[in-house]
Formats: structure tokens, sequence, C-alpha cells
């Protein structure tokens, strides 16, 4: 009896850590705004940090669109793109 229980704690457990894996990544990018709704985070290509997208510099390179956190990030990242097409 304890050995069963023991084996369902275990395998409960494991589905927790399964389950926390496939979703943990989704949340972790996510902030609460003051008034408890949550604020989606972006990352800026060239600094790699995370912004809510509120605050987020938006701009649109060769159809993709990036998100930066600063006007000199997204002039650094223009500069990287265009040096790599350069080459």
């Amino acid at each position: 009896m304890v050995i069963r229980l023991l084996i369902f704690v275990l395998l409960a457990y494991l589905l927790y850590r399964v389950l926390r894996s496939l979703v943990g990544p989704a949340l972790k990018h996510a902030k609460r705004t003051a008034d408890g709704t949550i604020d989606e985070m972006v990352q800026d290509p060239s600094c790699l940090t995370y912004i809510p997208l509120r605050d987020a510099k938006k701009k649109v390179i060769e159809g993709q669109t990036y998100y930066f956190c600063s006007a000199e990030c997204c002039e650094k990242f223009e500069k990287e793109i265009k040096t790599k097409g350069d080459a």
C-alpha cells in the first residue's frame, strides 16, 4: 500500500515537472502591470534584454519586425545587419 502511494506521488511529481517545463517559458516572459494584467515581454535582438512590448521601439527591417529597448540598440542592430549583408 505504501509503495503504491509513493509511486503515485512520484508519477504526479514527474507529470507536474513536465507540464511546468512546457508552460513555464511562456509565462517567464510575461510581466504583470499595476492593474494585474499581463504585459507581453519581447527580446531586443541587439542587447538580448527583455522589455515590455508597450515600452519597446518597433522597427521593420527588411520585412521583419523587431523590437528594441532604445534607439541606440536599434542603430547598432541595423549596422550589424548592413555589415553582414556586405560580407
